[in-house]
């Protein structure tokens, strides 16, 4: 069937067919930056992460294009209260954010434009928007004609007669409608500006996504994604800004994610009710909150649970584990084996589905009881292939970025740390329940087994060596 994507312009899902054979070239709205990325940020991130490396996956060439906004009315206002310039502000919420991507284990995109960089482009599409009679200038200030295109509420399937009644609009008695966005805006005494032919002064926000798409990409492109929170208005103004300059549409597919939310409400700065990026992987590993994330579908809603974090915690350790136990339990072999196609395949047949990664999960869970199960029962000839196919699925949802045994030596070390146990203690015990076994003082081996068990350390006997894990 291949794969399916749900379109939020069609509003259904549709067969992905991108307009050049092999190649897909995709946007997505990146932060402003003023303050930490919060988890609700980092939802979005990891979700087109996982589209990003699932296109790539089937085979083709991605061109991913996500872009800094910094300049803007919050981070003009953060450089008040901080009595410094707001590009002082940007290049330091811009180094946090690319050092959190790096922490969350992103794909980098191919590009990462600034909208400060790309003043002359955003300055040459107003201009063609004004030639062709869809902007207009009010003093220092040029703002777009809503009225004059005809697809205005496409996307969000808004109504332009409800909105200029007063829904969710800016009230600006200069505007000729109450539904026109600002395309440039004059300079104030202390913001950052630009010369243009409307005077001194700054783009607007939606104009910047706009330049900056079509540069890297063309018109049109293949897909578009952000937030839900995004559809109105930014991608509405987007899509017509876009359009009436070129006549041609901005791009074929719309890709929005839910919102993540805290006891029902949503997460954001403006309530004060998140967690940065850095305090969550301060207490868990980034693949948990991947894990986290994808065990939910993009399109639904979450409500962040601590508890829920935990135990996706445990479920990546089990995974790390299963391969790690397969790797203790089989001969060595002389090269990577092939993945197991009729896995890979169910896999595939899962994420084609608009991205479904819970049940792309499911399916990788159900594999690791099946091969613990022939693991516990000795029935690991065969099974090089499926932990390959495994893994290669880890690695596609960006779930398995390390070796098993980094990871769960970090985790045994973390453990460790908190309770105050060295492993050389641990590993003295094993070496003298070793020795009781060899001397068949079995007794005595299941006292250390109890031992440690007590501590929360589990041991696995196999035919590689004693092999602990701990256990919270």
């Amino acid at each position: 069937m291949g794969l399916q994507i749900y379109n939020t312009l069609a509003g259904k899902k549709e067969p992905f067919v991108p307009l050049r054979e092999g190649e897909v070239r995709m946007y997505v709205c990146g932060v402003t930056v003023y303050d930490s990325s919060h988890i609700g940020h980092a939802r979005s991130l990891l979700t087109f992460d996982v589209v990003y490396r699932y296109l790539k996956f089937l085979g083709y060439r991605v061109f991913f294009v996500r872009n800094f906004t910094d300049v803007d009315d919050k981070i003009i206002e953060r450089a008040h209260q901080e009595n410094t310039t707001a590009e002082v502000i940007a290049k330091r919420y811009i180094a946090e954010y690319q050092g959190d991507s790096q922490a969350l284990g992103l794909f980098p995109p191919t590009q990462e434009p600034k909208a400060t960089e790309h003043i002359a482009e955003i300055i040459a599409l107003i201009r063609r928007l004004e030639e062709k009679g869809m902007a207009y200038r009010v003093g220092g200030d040029v703002f777009f004609a809503v009225g004059r295109f005809d697809g205005y509420g496409k996307l969000s399937r808004k109504k332009i007669e409800e909105l200029a009644a007063g829904a969710r609009v800016e009230v600006d008695e200069r505007k000729r409608s109450p539904m026109d966005f600002a395309l440039w805006k004059a300079s104030k005494a202390g913001e950052p500006s630009w010369e243009s032919p409307w005077g001194p002064g700054r783009p607007g926000w939606h104009v910047e996504c706009s330049a900056m798409s079509t540069k890297y990409l063309g018109q049109p492109f293949d897909i578009h994604g952000g937030g839900r929170d995004l559809i109105f208005p930014h991608h509405e103004n987007e899509i017509a800004q876009s359009e009436a300059a070129a006549a041609l549409p901005l791009a074929r597919y719309w890709i929005h994610h839910e919102l993540l939310q805290i006891q029902q409400r949503k997460m954001s700065k403006s309530l004060g009710n998140f967690y940065t990026v850095q305090e969550i992987l301060a207490r868990h590993e980034a693949a948990a909150l991947r894990h986290y994330f994808l065990g939910s579908h993009y399109r639904s809603p979450m409500d962040f649970s601590e508890q829920g974090l935990e135990e996706a915690e445990k479920g990546i350790e089990r995974i790390y584990e299963t391969i790690d136990r397969f790797r203790h339990s089989s001969p060595a072999t002389n090269g990577a084996p092939q993945p197991d196609a009729a896995l890979l395949e169910d896999f595939r047949r899962e994420m084609d589905d608009d991205f479904n990664t819970p049940k792309a999960m499911a399916l990788i869970f159900d594999e690791v009881r099946s091969l613990n199960r022939l693991i516990d029962e000795g029935e690991v000839s065969g099974l090089a292939s499926r932990v390959s196919a495994l893994k290669r699925a880890g690695e596609v949802l960006g779930l398995l970025q390390e070796q098993p045994e980094s990871f769960l030596a970090r985790k045994k070390e973390r453990w460790m740390h908190q309770r105050g146990i060295s492993p050389e203690t641990i590993e003295e015990l094993i070496r003298r329940r070793d020795r009781a076994r060899k001397q068949q003082q079995w007794n005595e081996a299941d006292r250390i087994r109890a031992e440690l068990q007590e501590q929360g350390i589990m041991l696995e006997d196999t035919s590689g060596g004693t092999i602990w894990k701990v256990r919270p």
